[in-house]
């Protein structure tokens, strides 16, 4: 299984890596990559990934990212026999389309992205939504973004004790989200996300902080911190979530 997924990560790296060769300048590719393989005692293997991709045009900016995480883990049975089980497995997948207004650094933004959590109280959720944003603070080591407007969201919970699929619903929510990026050094990077869908059955809050080291022109060293909060779980599940990644990013 862990060739499969190496292979797996060596072919969507290059089919990144030729896609980028193929763009113009005014496209800006970014892939993550991190995995953990462990054996002897405990077997587990995690494997996070992610690639982001942003398009300049004349009066667009549009923004794409996916985004997986995959967890596996030797777990002892009742009989005192091990087996490999899939413990957390998460996608990500956005599309930003932002028009430009006459107002200096403002946009009219178009999203939507979907979200397939295996493992969480929702099985899968969707969101469409549409606003204003505004660049609020531009340096040239800084900037802070922020966008607001309304939304839809339809979502569907996981699978109960007895296996039956879980109830779908839908709702309209206000959908908000911060960006913040500090150069600290020629080498080193700060950035801050948090986004928030808040809607009358649930108001989902996620947020990355993480700090980038350069190591050559193209690749850094990303030490990430993502925190995932909802409002209303499961009675076994917890509100929060948190996940703390090494991962190393390549640019083309």
């Amino acid at each position: 299984m862990k060739k499969i997924y190496l292979s797996l990560v060596v072919a969507a790296l290059t089919a990144t890596h030729v896609a980028a060769e193929e763009a113009k300048t005014n496209w800006q590719v970014t892939s993550e990559l991190g995995l953990i393989l462990t054996s002897g005692n405990t077997e587990t293997t995690t494997l996070k990934g992610a690639i982001k991709a942003k398009h300049e045009m004349e009066n667009w900016t549009n923004e794409y990212k996916l985004d997986g995480y995959f967890k596996e883990d030797e777990i002892e049975k009742e009989d005192g026999t091990k087996e490999t089980q899939r413990t957390n497995e998460k996608y990500f997948a956005s599309a930003q389309g932002n028009y430009k207004l006459n107002e200096k650094n403002s946009h009219f933004f178009l999203f939507g992205s979907h979200t397939s959590d295996y493992f969480g109280s929702y099985r899968n959720e969707s969101v469409l939504a549409s606003g204003y944003g505004k660049r609020f603070l531009a340096k040239s080591n800084m900037y802070f973004d922020a966008e607001i407007g309304p939304g839809y969201k339809y979502f569907e919970k996981s699978k109960d004790e007895d296996g039956n699929k879980g109830d779908t619903e839908g709702e309209v929510i206000a959908l908000g989200k911060v960006n913040f990026s500090w150069d600290i050094t020629e080498y080193a990077k700060f950035t801050q996300t948090v986004g928030m869908e808040y809607g009358s059955t649930n108001t989902k809050t996620k947020s990355e902080s993480a700090l980038l080291t350069k190591i050559n022109g193209s690749m850094q060293m990303k030490m990430g911190f993502n925190v995932t909060h909802n409002s209303i779980v499961d009675k076994d599940e917890e509100n929060m979530d948190t996940q703390t990644t090494l991962t190393l990013v390549y640019s083309f």
